[in-house]
């Protein structure tokens, strides 16, 4: 059994309000992590949180929550940079492992974690401007007749806790610090992150980072707690932070199953409560005629590296291909075929990750009308247990459109490093295939100069199927800014009018609140009269009146 390096600070402990879990009280099942290249688990030995530990931690965060509710852009500003700063400082200890834990390589990691960085920092500038609030003023005017205007003014406010489930997938930028965790703190929201079994001494190393910075600027420790989330008792440990009074909204990246499991108990509470989450996608690609005319060489080349980027473990990895039978067609499946059937099978991040993958491969090739056109569905994938490298390798299937049309489960994601060519015969089919997806984060459209008719009509049509749609470029790469939508309609994600990515993922952690006939004093400061960060509204160009203060 290997040992992680002594130089880190893993307890294999939760750290609730900001403290590790005493060591007496370490109770409930355990759990290794394990080094993906070689089957082999990895110390130390983690301990899983309990019912109590999460009621504790839900709790502390309620009463957090209330404490810091009036801290201002600034100080929640500050609050992120910290945090950013005490992640970065972790440097190399926290890459090797991240490394150690998932299999993924040491080039993607530190870029992951740079983009952690981003988002933290992007959060921290978009919260000191202010603007997110949409803090808006309609003045009142009491000699208005029949009956006077009442002063109205609203704005954005705060839910309340927020239960973070970490991604498998990506351990530093959607995990404990990742997205969900930065955009709610931004926002004024407390988090419990329940940390993801696959990468636990990632997690509470990450989690150490948050805590330090809470516990340096003096904020209520139960701004940030992290619980360990692996073993017998992963899935009651879920239910019982999404379940608990105190936990107002929910952020999940992961399976369609996990997400709907945490949705339907979600809303079987009393009071139910928004599950944002982010589950499947199959990322369709589109290689119109034009284009695959012109450079179906490189188009297919693109399309290798797309699908097999991270071992195809990343939300955005193409899972479908769609193109009319011609021999650009043929050219774009002979070079990923032989990209795929060059490459050596990689690290997959979990034996649970592998499982799925297998199972999903066997459903695919049982199907009539299915052909392995390049890499195998077999090849490096080692036995579903035991202390054996877990690892898959590409593979590129075939089929036609009739069979796509009238195969409910090519529809579906395959998360792994696979793809599924779909040939038409006519460009007509493109558009029923476009019709007939279910609901993406992205999807992709390589078309020329002369595709521009039959391109207009596939961008009406997958509008209202993806959040992201992406003219000549594969998928993966999610660039961390303001304008970026990372969601999509269900299955996608369970709030197709929300991002996960971007300014705007705050949003999801709040809800608008109207003031009547407030005193200026017990107003949120950004609706009191001169603060720079409100928007005055107007009727017609012409300033409002004063308040009413009738």
């Amino acid at each position: 059994m290997a040992t992680l390096s002594p130089s880190t600070a893993v307890t294999g402990r939760s750290w609730i309000a900001c403290a590790p879990q005493p060591e007496q009280d370490a109770t409930g099942s355990v759990f290794h992590a394990t080094d993906p290249s070689n089957g082999q688990p990895l110390e130390p030995l983690f301990r899983a949180a309990t019912t109590t530990d999460a009621e504790r931690a839900a709790k502390q965060a309620w009463e957090a929550f209330h404490h810091e509710l009036e801290r201002s852009g600034t100080e929640r500003a500050e609050l992120l940079r910290v945090i950013a700063s005490k992640l970065d400082a972790l440097g190399e200890t926290l890459i090797e492992l991240a490394r150690a834990e998932t299999g993924l390589g040491r080039t993607r990691l530190i870029a992951e974690r740079e983009r952690a960085l981003r988002t933290l920092e992007m959060f921290a500038d978009t919260v000191e401007a202010g603007h997110w609030v949409r803090a808006t003023v309609d003045r009142g005017d009491g000699a208005r007749r029949p009956v006077p205007k009442p002063d109205v003014r609203s704005m954005l406010r705060p839910l309340g806790p927020v239960a973070v489930f970490g991604a498998g997938n990506f351990p530093l930028a959607y995990s404990t610090l990742g997205g969900d965790t930065a955009s709610a703190l931004a926002t004024g929201c407390s988090v419990v992150v329940k940390g993801h079994p696959a990468h636990p001494a990632t997690g509470e190393l990450a989690a150490q980072a948050a805590a330090a910075a809470v516990l340096e600027l003096g904020w209520h420790p139960g701004t940030f707690s992290f619980l360990q989330g692996g073993g017998e008792r992963e899935q009651e440990l879920g239910r019982t932070l999404v379940e608990h009074s105190c936990i107002r909204a929910v952020g999940f990246t992961g399976s369609l199953r996990g997400g709907m499991a945490l949705h339907d108990a979600a809303a079987g509470r009393p009071d139910p409560i928004p599950v944002f989450a982010e589950m499947g996608s199959v990322n369709p690609v589109f290689l119109l005629p034009g284009a695959l005319g012109e450079q179906a060489d490189a188009i297919g080349d693109r399309l290798a590296g797309s699908i097999q980027n991270s071992v195809g473990q990343m939300c955005t990895c193409p899972g479908l291909i769609f193109m009319v039978r011609s021999d650009g067609s043929e050219k774009v499946l002979r070079t990923i075929s032989q990209r795929f059937n060059e490459s050596a099978p990689a690290p997959l991040l979990s034996a649970r990750t592998r499982a799925n993958f297998n199972e999903r491969l066997a459903t695919v090739s049982r199907i009539d009308g299915i052909e392995v056109r390049g890499g195998s569905p077999q090849a490096g994938h080692g036995s579903a247990s035991g202390a054996h490298p877990i690892t898959a390798s590409p593979v590129l299937y075939r089929t036609t459109f009739d069979t796509f049309n009238e195969t409910t489960t090519l529809h579906e994601e395959v998360f792994g490093p696979a793809a599924i060519a779909v040939i038409c015969q006519r460009e007509e089919q493109l558009l029923e295939a476009a019709s007939a997806i279910q609901g993406s984060l992205t999807g992709s459209v390589f078309a020329s100069g002369r595709d521009a008719g039959i391109s207009r009509q596939l961008q009406i049509i997958l509008e209202r199927r993806v959040g992201r749609l992406i003219f000549n470029g594969v998928p993966t790469g999610v660039e961390v800014c303001e304008s970026m939508v990372h969601g999509g309609p269900f299955p996608a994600t369970t709030a197709p009018h929300t991002t996960a990515v971007g300014a705007r993922a705050m949003e999801r952690w709040c809800r608008p609140v109207a003031y009547q006939n407030a005193p200026m004093a017990m107003l949120p400061a950004e609706l009191r009269e001169g603060n720079p960060l409100r928007i005055a509204r107007t009727e017609d160009g012409v300033p409002m009146p004063p308040p009413f203060d009738g």
